[in-house]
C-alpha cells in the first residue's frame, strides 16, 4: 500500500503533544503558563458539569458524596485518554507508513493499525499482527518503549499524589479540634487564650505557614489535588486557609498582645497561595455576595473574645486596617470557593455545631 504523509504528520504530533503534555503533568514541577493545554481542557471540559450537577443538589452529604468522587476518577479519565490518544497516534504512524502489517484476511488496513498499536503498547503481542517493514519495526519498539515509559511515570505519580494529599488533610484535620467544625476565627482564638494559649497559637501559625507553602508548591505541581475533597463535609482545604488567613487579619489589624509577627508571616503565605492557586484556575477575583464579617458582627466577636481574654482593639483605624487586609485576600478565595464549590467560613462558630470529633459515633 502506498505510504501517506499527512498520517505520519498527524501522528508523530499526537506522540509528541501527549508526551509533553504528561511531561508538564507529571514530571514539571513549574506552573505551566501557556493558554492551551490538552490536560486544561479535559479538566475544564470535564469539571463544568460535574459541578453543574452537583450545584443542584443540596449542600450536605449527598453533594460532598457527588463532588468528592470527581478527583479520582478525572485522574483516571485523563490517563486514559492519554492512553487512547498514544494508540491513536502510533496507529495514524502505521497508515501513514503504508499499514504493512501481516493481517488476518478481511481485516481493514487501519482497523489492523489500531490493534496492532494497542497490543504493542500493552505489550501483548497478538501473533496475528505483526510488521512486515523495518518502519512498521521502528514504530513498534518505540511505541513500546515509550508504553513502558509512560507506565513507569505513572506508577511514580499516583503514591507522590497521594503523599501529597495526605500531608494537607492531616493539618485540615487537627484544625478540627483547634477552630471547631466547621473552622471559624473566633472560635480558634477562643481556644487559645491565656499564656500557654499565646504560645500554641504562635506554634501553630507557623505550621500554617509551612502548610501553605506546601499547599501552594504541590498543588501547583497537581492541580488535581484541588479537586480532592476532605474525608468530613464540613471540612475542606478552602475553608481551612481562610480560616487561617481570618485569623491572621484579626491579628495583625488589633491585636494588643498576641503572635503578631507569627500572623504576619502566616498571612504573606497563605496570601500567596490564595492568589497563585487562583490564578492557575485563571479565575477572577469577587468579592463575596454578603459580607462575611458586617460591623455589627465585628463588634460582638471583639466583646466574645475580650470576655474570654483575648484583646482586639477597635475604633475607625483598626476596622480599615482589618477591612484592607481582607480584601487582600476574600475576592481570591471567594473565586475558589465558588468554582469548587467549597463553603467559605463563618467569623465566629456557627450555635449547635459540635466537633467531628466529639460527633463520630
Amino acid at each position: 500500500m502506498s505510504m501517506h504523509p499527512s498520517g505520519l504528520v498527524a501522528g508523530s504530533l499526537v506522540v509528541l503533544g501527549v508526551y509533553w503534555e504528561a511531561f508538564e503533568t507529571i514530571v514539571f514541577p513549574r506552573r505551566v503558563s501557556r493558554r492551551f493545554r490538552f490536560t486544561r481542557v479535559f479538566y475544564w471540559a470535564t469539571w463544568l458539569p460535574w459541578r453543574a450537577i452537583g450545584s443542584r443538589l443540596r449542600a450536605g452529604k449527598r453533594r460532598e458524596s457527588f463532588l468528592s468522587v470527581f478527583g479520582p476518577i478525572s485522574l483516571l479519565l485523563l490517563l486514559g485518554a492519554w492512553v487512547v490518544l498514544q494508540i491513536l497516534a502510533f496507529a495514524l504512524l502505521h497508515w501513514g507508513a503504508g499499514s504493512q502489517l501481516q493481517a488476518p484476511p478481511g481485516m481493514r488496513p487501519f482497523v489492523g493499525d489500531l490493534l496492532f498499536s494497542g497490543a504493542t503498547l500493552f505489550t501483548l503481542g497478538l501473533g496475528d499482527l505483526f510488521p512486515a517493514s523495518n518502519l512498521e519495526r521502528f514504530f513498534a519498539i518505540l511505541e513500546a518503549a515509550t508504553g513502558l515509559a509512560f507506565l513507569a511515570m505513572v506508577i511514580g505519580y499516583l503514591p507522590t499524589l497521594s503523599q501529597a494529599f495526605s500531608r494537607r488533610e492531616v493539618n485540615v484535620t487537627l484544625l478540627d479540634a483547634r477552630a471547631g467544625s466547621p473552622p471559624s476565627a473566633g472560635e480558634l482564638l477562643l481556644r487559645h487564650v491565656g499564656v500557654e494559649g499565646k504560645e500554641s497559637l504562635a506554634r501553630l501559625l507557623e505550621q500554617w505557614d509551612r502548610w501553605s507553602a506546601d499547599l501552594l508548591e504541590t498543588h501547583i505541581s497537581f492541580p488535581v489535588l484541588a479537586y480532592y475533597r476532605s474525608q468530613h463535609d464540613n471540612q475542606s482545604w478552602v475553608a481551612a486557609l481562610t480560616t487561617i488567613l481570618d485569623v491572621c487579619a484579626l491579628l495583625i489589624a488589633g491585636a494588643e498582645d498576641g503572635p503578631v509577627r507569627s500572623a504576619r508571616l502566616a498571612f504573606a503565605m497563605a496570601r500567596h497561595a490564595a492568589v497563585d492557586l487562583s490564578r492557575m484556575f485563571r479565575l477572577e477575583p469577587q468579592r463575596p455576595g454578603a459580607d462575611r464579617l458586617t460591623a455589627a458582627e465585628l463588634e460582638h466577636l471583639r466583646e466574645v473574645l475580650g470576655a474570654a481574654g483575648v484583646a482586639l482593639r477597635g475604633g475607625p483605624d483598626v476596622d480599615e486596617r482589618l477591612r484592607r487586609l481582607r480584601e487582600m485576600y476574600e475576592p481570591y478565595m471567594n473565586s475558589l470557593a465558588e468554582f469548587l464549590l467549597m463553603a467559605l467560613p463563618t467569623w465566629a462558630s456557627v450555635r449547635g455545631t459540635q466537633d467531628n470529633w466529639r460527633s463520630m459515633a
